[in-house]
């Protein structure tokens, strides 16, 4: 498996994340909700700008801003 940027994975496929590199404040508040190591992402809709990203994780949807989802590295097939 590679790793790459969450906003590199192609939307409809699922990843898992490895790791966040955000700053602290960032990290915590998407630790909170949910996105911890090997959990499951998948990409579902990208906005008409293409910022943020829509993603499915554990059941619930986030927008997640690109900046943001760069620094989450996850395992893709």
């Amino acid at each position: 498996m590679e790793t790459i940027p969450l906003t590199k994975l192609e939307l409809g496929s699922t990843g898992r994340i490895k790791e966040i590199s955000c700053n602290e404040n960032i990290k915590r508040r998407l630790l909170d909700l949910g996105l911890i190591p090997n959990t499951p992402i998948t990409p579902i809709m990208k906005s008409i700008a293409g910022d943020p990203i829509a993603y499915e994780v554990r059941n619930i949807i986030l927008a997640i801003r690109k900046q943001d989802a760069d620094k989450i590295i996850v395992f893709a097939k």
